[in-house]
């Protein structure tokens, strides 16, 4: 039973030692890198803005038909 625990212990300070243990920073970007990724940010921008307007367009075009229903149904 003792030899259970103190495993347990053991194996719970090494992993708190682990958890405690930090990672080297990740290299500095080169400016390719930065410009590429500012080119793929700016182009998922203007394809995230062209479905917005799609999106927008078509409910502007379903509010009218069904409004345009609602009132020839009114006027009867």
């Amino acid at each position: 039973m003792k030899k259970i625990l103190l495993t347990l212990l053991a194996g719970t300070l090494i992993g708190a030692m682990a958890a405690q243990a930090k990672l080297p920073p990740p290299p500095a970007k080169t400016d390719a890198e930065k410009s590429a990724e500012a080119d793929k940010a700016a182009a998922t921008k203007a394809k995230e803005a062209a479905d917005l307007g799609k999106a927008q367009d078509k409910a502007v075009a379903n509010y009218k038909k069904s409004h345009a229903a609602m009132d020839r149904k009114a006027s009867k």
